[in-house]
């Protein structure tokens, strides 16, 4: 018997757990692992991080998050679930889509779009129930987690590679042609939606190939606190408004935990 040797290695997964999922760990070192098969790029490092709500009123009580290096390119996934092992298998099947998305992209020319019939780079195969959020009761909600990035300019379309490849609800970033700030978006009817800081400069976007629609509202201006009231009182997932006190663009949106995060650009 022969033993192949240019099979791709076991990834070696580091799996913290936080809450009651005894078994949960090994299940998903051996799961996640199993996906080195699905990239011919070596995978740096790899983390999972399995964490169980104690609230029993949660419906998905088991959140699962996992976060990939692939020859230096961050690949993100988070999912919900009602048991630990059915959350590591929504979580590897997430993961193989976007690692199968990664080596279609590598294959292709660098910048270039898959053809306008495939539209595999744009949704998972099967939808997905998007995670939901703690119910934390409003007078209890803080901001708790800022981060704040360079956004280098891009296109909407490599705005959109971002937003499905990390797996975000959103994406904060400088849209190219107009130069300024930009938040895309999925939109259920058109497939995305992009709002942008200034939307008068609509027609100086740059050329694109995404299936979007351009929101007209004007984005506003708000403290902090305002948008928190907003943001609760709309039951809006996330806010795109001008800060009033540092006069940026800003997203506030919530946690899994039932929080607050927000997200600036840097400088």
């Amino acid at each position: 018997m022969h033993h192949r040797t240019d099979l791709p290695q076991a990834i070696d997964v580091d799996v913290t757990t936080h809450g009651e999922l005894p078994e949960a760990a090994e299940y998903a070192r051996t799961k996640i692992g199993e996906l080195g098969r699905y990239t011919s790029r070596p995978v740096l490092q790899a983390h999972v991080k399995l964490s169980r709500h104690h609230d029993p009123a949660v419906p998905r009580p088991v959140v699962a998050q996992a976060n990939l290096d692939v020859d230096g390119r961050l690949v993100r996934a988070q999912v919900q679930a009602e048991t630990a092992r059915e959350a590591v298998d929504l979580l590897a099947a997430r993961l193989r889509r976007r690692l199968e998305r990664i080596a279609e992209h590598w294959e292709a020319r660098r910048g270039e779009l898959p053809s306008a019939s495939s539209h595999e780079w744009r949704h998972d195969s099967e939808p997905t129930p998007r995670p939901n959020y703690f119910p934390r009761p409003a007078d209890e909600r803080r901001v708790i987690r800022r981060k704040s990035f360079t956004m280098a300019p891009c296109t909407l379309d490599e705005a959109a590679r971002e937003l499905e490849l990390l797996d975000y609800d959103f994406h904060l970033f400088t849209e190219q042609g107009t130069g300024t700030a930009a938040v895309l978006y999925r939109d259920d009817a058109t497939g995305y939606r992009v709002a942008l800081v200034a939307p008068a400069l609509a027609g100086q976007l740059s050329p694109y190939e995404l299936p979007v629609t351009i929101s007209r509202h004007p984005v506003p201006c708000l403290t902090e606190e305002e948008a928190a009231d907003r943001l609760s009182l709309l039951g809006l997932p996330f806010l795109f408004f001008v800060d009033a006190a540092q006069g940026r663009a800003s997203v506030l949106y919530h946690r899994y935990d039932g929080h607050y995060g927000l997200i600036t650009p840097a400088g």
